[in-house]
Protein backbone atom coordinates (compact mmCIF):
# COMPACT_ATOMS: atom_id res chain seq x y z
CA UNK A 1 0.00 0.00 0.00
CA UNK A 2 1.85 3.64 -1.02
CA UNK A 3 1.44 6.37 1.61
CA UNK A 4 0.58 8.51 -1.58
CA UNK A 5 -0.96 8.24 -4.73
CA UNK A 6 0.62 8.38 -7.51
CA UNK A 7 -1.92 9.93 -9.69
CA UNK A 8 -1.18 7.64 -12.65
CA UNK A 9 2.04 9.58 -13.40
CA UNK A 10 5.45 8.77 -13.24
CA UNK A 11 7.89 10.94 -10.50
CA UNK A 12 8.95 13.68 -13.05
CA UNK A 13 5.45 14.51 -14.20
CA UNK A 14 3.72 13.61 -10.63
CA UNK A 15 6.35 16.23 -9.13
CA UNK A 16 5.97 18.83 -11.55
CA UNK A 17 1.58 18.58 -11.16
CA UNK A 18 2.06 18.79 -7.75
CA UNK A 19 4.45 21.71 -7.69
CA UNK A 20 2.27 23.60 -9.95
CA UNK A 21 -0.96 23.10 -8.40
CA UNK A 22 0.72 24.21 -5.19
CA UNK A 23 2.34 27.33 -6.31
CA UNK A 24 -1.28 28.21 -7.98
CA UNK A 25 -3.13 27.48 -4.24
CA UNK A 26 -0.04 29.95 -2.81
CA UNK A 27 -0.81 32.77 -5.68
CA UNK A 28 -4.67 32.84 -6.01
CA UNK A 29 -5.22 31.09 -2.96
CA UNK A 30 -7.52 28.10 -4.28
CA UNK A 31 -7.45 26.15 -7.15
CA UNK A 32 -10.14 24.26 -8.75
CA UNK A 33 -9.31 19.88 -9.56
CA UNK A 34 -9.90 16.64 -8.75
CA UNK A 35 -10.77 15.16 -5.85
CA UNK A 36 -7.62 13.17 -5.82
CA UNK A 37 -4.95 15.56 -6.89
CA UNK A 38 -6.59 18.38 -4.74
CA UNK A 39 -6.09 15.77 -1.58
CA UNK A 40 -2.25 15.04 -2.48
CA UNK A 41 -1.39 18.68 -2.88
CA UNK A 42 -3.19 19.60 0.23
CA UNK A 43 -0.15 17.76 1.84
CA UNK A 44 2.19 19.69 0.55
CA UNK A 45 0.95 23.29 0.65
CA UNK A 46 0.56 22.33 4.19
CA UNK A 47 4.47 21.71 4.10
CA UNK A 48 5.31 24.69 2.72
CA UNK A 49 3.67 26.78 5.00
CA UNK A 50 4.92 25.42 8.16
CA UNK A 51 8.89 25.77 6.46
CA UNK A 52 7.49 29.02 6.02
CA UNK A 53 6.40 29.57 9.51
CA UNK A 54 9.86 28.90 10.83
CA UNK A 55 11.44 30.97 8.47
CA UNK A 56 15.14 29.99 8.43
CA UNK A 57 17.28 29.90 5.49
CA UNK A 58 17.07 25.92 5.10
CA UNK A 59 13.23 26.40 5.45
CA UNK A 60 13.17 29.39 2.22
CA UNK A 61 15.64 26.89 0.31
CA UNK A 62 13.61 23.94 0.80
CA UNK A 63 10.02 26.06 -0.55
CA UNK A 64 12.30 27.11 -3.35
CA UNK A 65 13.54 23.90 -4.45
CA UNK A 66 9.98 22.23 -4.18
CA UNK A 67 8.33 25.35 -6.11
CA UNK A 68 11.16 24.98 -8.91
CA UNK A 69 12.70 28.26 -8.09
CA UNK A 70 9.56 30.50 -8.57
CA UNK A 71 10.83 33.19 -6.02
CA UNK A 72 7.31 35.10 -6.68
CA UNK A 73 5.94 32.45 -5.05
CA UNK A 74 8.03 31.99 -2.14
CA UNK A 75 8.06 35.12 -1.30
CA UNK A 76 4.01 35.46 -1.06
CA UNK A 77 4.51 32.33 1.41
CA UNK A 78 7.14 33.80 3.66
CA UNK A 79 6.22 37.33 4.01
CA UNK A 80 2.17 36.97 3.47
CA UNK A 81 0.84 33.58 4.36
CA UNK A 82 3.31 32.47 7.35
CA UNK A 83 2.23 35.61 9.17
CA UNK A 84 -1.59 34.90 8.40
CA UNK A 85 -0.81 31.32 10.07
CA UNK A 86 1.87 32.36 12.88
CA UNK A 87 -1.18 31.70 15.61
CA UNK A 88 -2.51 28.00 14.08
CA UNK A 89 -0.93 24.59 14.62
CA UNK A 90 -2.10 23.60 11.08
CA UNK A 91 -5.27 22.73 8.96
CA UNK A 92 -3.87 25.75 6.56
CA UNK A 93 -6.22 24.51 3.94
CA UNK A 94 -10.11 22.91 3.12
CA UNK A 95 -11.20 21.00 0.55
CA UNK A 96 -15.28 21.63 -0.57
CA UNK A 97 -16.70 19.62 -3.18
CA UNK A 98 -18.10 21.63 -6.33
CA UNK A 99 -19.48 18.77 -8.66
CA UNK A 100 -18.96 15.72 -11.13
CA UNK A 101 -17.18 16.39 -14.73
CA UNK A 102 -18.81 15.36 -17.57
CA UNK A 103 -17.33 12.39 -19.44
CA UNK A 104 -15.74 10.75 -16.09
CA UNK A 105 -17.59 11.80 -13.04
CA UNK A 106 -14.74 12.73 -11.39
CA UNK A 107 -15.42 14.95 -8.69
CA UNK A 108 -14.21 18.51 -8.69
CA UNK A 109 -13.39 20.20 -5.55
CA UNK A 110 -12.10 23.89 -4.44
CA UNK A 111 -8.65 23.83 -2.45
CA UNK A 112 -8.72 26.63 -0.66
CA UNK A 113 -6.95 28.18 2.11
CA UNK A 114 -8.30 28.80 5.32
Amino acid sequence: MALYRKLNRDTKKRRSILSGQSKTVIMNEFIETTEERAKETRKFVEKLITYAKKGDLNSRRKALAFLENDTEAVKKLFDELAPRYADRQGGYTRIIKLKERIGDDALIVRLELV
